[in-house]
C-alpha cells in the first residue's frame, strides 16, 4: 500500500507543470507524509453538474493546474464528440472567466491552451470580472460552452471550476457524466496538447455589452433615489456594480472600504459568504455612520446578492427568500410575464404570489443550473441568495443585477415614504406570514452527513414541533415533476422541511418554513412570534431525529 501510494505520487510529481505544487508533491514525498499523501490521492476530485470545486494543492484530490488541465481537455473531447466543429475557421468558441482568487489567472490560461489545442477557439476574460459576465458572454459572443473558474464563496484556500454549454446556463446530467468520463479517459497530461498562444484575450468589449443590457433591468423613468451602502466582500464585484449603479442613475453607493479591494485570502471574514456570522459586521458598521435606504453585498463572485435593511434601531440582513418575494412582487407590479420558478428548498411564498397574479410557476431541484432551464422563464430566485432577474441577458443567478433591481425597488417605495419592511409585511397580511429558517452543519468527516441522512431515512420522524408529518418523500426516488436527488422531504400541516448534503461544501443542509395565516398588519407581532417558536421547536426536533 505504501509503495503504492508512493508511486502514484511520484507518477503525478512528474507531469505536474506548477512548480509550487510540485515542490509541495516532493516534500510529501521525501517525508513519508502516508497520511496527507493518501488524503490527496486516495481518490480524484468529481466532476458533476457544479463542475470542480476543492482545496488547492497538489494531487488528484486538490484544485490544481493538472486537475484543470484534464477537466479542460475532458471537455474539450466532450464537445468534440458532439459535433462542436473543431480545427478551421468555423471552431467552436470557448469563453472563460476567472475571479480573483489563487490560481484562479493560471487555470483560466491553461483552459484557453488546452482548448486550442483541441483545435477549438478560445477567448478569455480581460480581467478579474463577476461570474454573470461570463455567463453573459456566452450568448452574446455565440459561444459553444463556457468556463468559469471560481469558487464563489467559499473559503481562501478553495478554487473550482463552472462549466456552461452554448445556452449560457451551467451543466445538467447527463453531460455531467459526459464530460466526466472524457476527462477519466485522459491517461497522462503529456498527452494534451497546450501552446503558448493562439487564444484571444477579450477586450472591454463585452463588459461594455453587459452593462448595456442591465438597462433591461429597470423599468423606464422609474426612481432612482435609494442610497446604498456596498461591500464586494473582497471580491470582484465593486468595478461592475459601480458602473452599473452610474449608468442607471442611482447615487454613487457608499463602499466598505476595508473589504473593496480583491483579496483572495479574504482577510477580514471567517468565511467570504454575506450569510455567514460576522461577513456582515463592517457594512453594518458603515450603515450605522452614513444612514443610507438599504446595505447590498455581493459574494467574491458577485453572482449572489445580499440586502440589508434598518429594522428598529439597527440593521439586519434580510433573508434570501425575503429578497426573492420583494423582487416577485415588483415585477408583478410593473407588470411582468412569463414563469416564476424557484428551486424546492425556497419558500413557497413566491407560489403563492405568482398564482394570484395568474403567472405560471414551477419548482425545480436546487441550484441554477435548473431553475435557468424552466421555460419561458421571466423570473428566478433561491434562498442562497441568488437572483435571476434578466434571464434573456443572463441564464444563471446574478448579483449585480438582483442590486439594481432591489435598489429600485427601494428607491419607489421611499418616494411613497415606505420601506422594504413595509411591503414584506404587506404580503404577509395578503398570502400567510411565510417564515424560513435554516440548520446548516459544516463538518470535517463527510459520514457525520451521510449517517444523518441514513438515520432518517431509517428511523423518519412523524412529527416536528407539534405538527404531524402528513407527507414524507425520499428525493432519491424523483417526483413526478423532479428528477431524482439525494433528499428528503417532509410536508407537516403549516409547515415544510428539506434535508440535503450541500452540493459545493461539507454541510448538511434542513430548510425549514412555517406559515402562519394573518388576518391583518395589527396581528404581524403575535404571528412573528408564532412563526419564530416553530421555526425553533422544528429545528430543536429535526436536530434529535437526524442526529447532529
Amino acid at each position: 500500500m505504501h509503495d503504492d501510494l508512493i508511486s502514484r505520487a511520484e507518477t503525478w510529481l512528474a507531469e505536474d507543470p506548477d512548480p509550487e505544487t510540485r515542490e509541495e508533491l516532493a516534500k510529501l514525498i521525501s517525508a513519508g507524509d502516508t497520511a496527507e499523501l493518501s488524503a490527496r490521492f486516495g481518490g480524484t476530485l468529481q466532476f458533476g453538474t457544479a463542475g470542480l470545486r476543492g482545496e488547492l494543492g497538489a494531487g488528484p484530490m486538490r484544485m490544481n493546474r493538472g486537475v484543470v488541465i484534464r477537466a479542460a481537455a475532458g471537455l474539450a473531447a466532450y464537445l468534440k464528440k458532439n459535433g462542436i466543429p473543431h480545427g478551421g475557421a468555423d471552431a467552436g468558441l470557448v469563453v472563460i472567466g476567472y475571479d480573483a482568487r489563487h490560481k484562479s489567472a493560471d487555470f483560466a490560461r491553461d483552459t484557453a491552451a488546452v482548448m486550442t489545442g483541441a483545435g477549438l477557439r478560445a477567448a478569455v476574460l480581460p480581467r478579474p470580472l463577476p461570474t454573470p459576465v461570463l455567463a453573459f458572454a456566452i450568448r452574446h459572443l455565440g459561444a459553444v460552452a463556457g468556463v468559469e473558474v471560481t469558487a464563489s464563496h467559499n473559503p481562501p484556500r478553495d478554487n473550482g471550476y463552472k462549466v456552461y454549454l452554448g445556452d449560457g446556463s451551467q451543466i445538467v446530467p447527463p453531460a455531467d457524466a459526459g464530460i466526466a468520463a472524457e476527462i477519466d479517459a485522459i491517461a497522462s497530461l503529456h498527452d494534451v496538447p497546450r501552446p503558448e498562444s493562439g487564444w484571444q484575450t477579450l477586450d472591454d468589449a463585452v463588459l461594455d455589452a453587459y452593462l448595456a443590457r442591465t438597462d433591461a433591468v429597470l423599468a423606464a423613468g422609474s426612481p432612482r433615489t435609494a442610497r446604498t451602502v456596498y461591500t464586494a466582500m473582497h471580491g470582484v464585484g465593486r468595478d461592475v456594480l459601480v458602473a452599473a449603479f452610474a449608468r442607471a442613475g442611482f447615487p454613487e453607493p457608499v463602499l466598505v472600504a476595508e473589504q473593496a479591494e480583491p483579496d483572495p485570502d479574504f482577510p477580514t471574514v471567517a468565511f467570504p459568504n454575506p450569510e455567514e456570522p460576522g461577513a456582515m459586521d463592517l457594512a453594518f458598521a458603515r450603515a450605522r455612520a452614513t444612514d443610507p435606504d438599504l446595505v447590498i453585498a455581493n459574494d467574491p463572485d458577485a453572482d449572489r446578492c445580499a440586502v440589508a435593511v434598518r429594522d428598529g434601531g439597527d440593521w439586519r440582513m434580510l433573508r434570501g427568500d425575503e429578497v426573492g418575494a420583494l423582487l416577485a412582487a415588483h415585477l408583478v407590479r410593473r407588470g411582468a410575464s412569463g414563469t416564476f420558478a424557484e428551486s424546492i428548498v425556497s419558500s413557497s411564498l413566491l407560489g403563492r404570489i405568482a398564482d394570484k397574479a395568474g403567472l405560471p410557476y414551477e419548482e425545480t431541484l436546487t441550484g441554477f443550473k435548473w431553475i435557468a432551464r424552466v421555460d419561458g422563464l421571466r423570473y428566478g430566485y433561491e434562498e442562497a441568495l441568488g437572483y435571476c432577474v434578466d434571464p434573456e441577458g443572463v441564464r444563471d443567478k446574478d448579483g449585480i443585477t438582483a442590486a439594481l433591481l432591489i435598489t429600485e425597488l427601494a428607491s419607489v417605495l421611499k418616494e411613497q415614504g415606505r420601506t422594504l419592511l413595509d411591503l414584506l409585511d404587506d404580503l404577509a397580511v395578503e398570502h400567510g406570514l411565510h417564515a424560513t429558517d435554516q440548520l446548516s452543519v459544516r463538518v470535517e468527516d463527510l459520514s457525520v452527513i451521510s449517517d444523518a441522512m441514513r438515520r432518517l431515512r431509517e428511523q423518519p420522524p412523524t412529527e416536528l414541533a407539534g405538527l404531524a408529518i402528513t407527507r414524507a418523500e425520499d428525493l432519491t426516488r424523483g417526483t413526478e415533476s423532479l428528477p431524482p436527488t439525494d433528499g428528503l422531504r417532509y410536508t407537516l400541516d403549516g409547515a415544510r422541511v428539506i434535508v440535503r448534503p450541500s452540493g459545493t461544501e461539507p454541510k448538511l443542509k434542513c430548510y425549514l418554513e412555517v406559515v402562519v395565516p394573518v388576518a391583518g398588519h395589527g396581528d404581524l407581532p403575535a404571528a412573528h412570534t408564532r412563526a419564530t417558536e416553530l421555526l425553533t421547536a422544528v429545528k430543536r426536533d429535526l436536530s434529535a431525529a437526524a442526529g447532529i
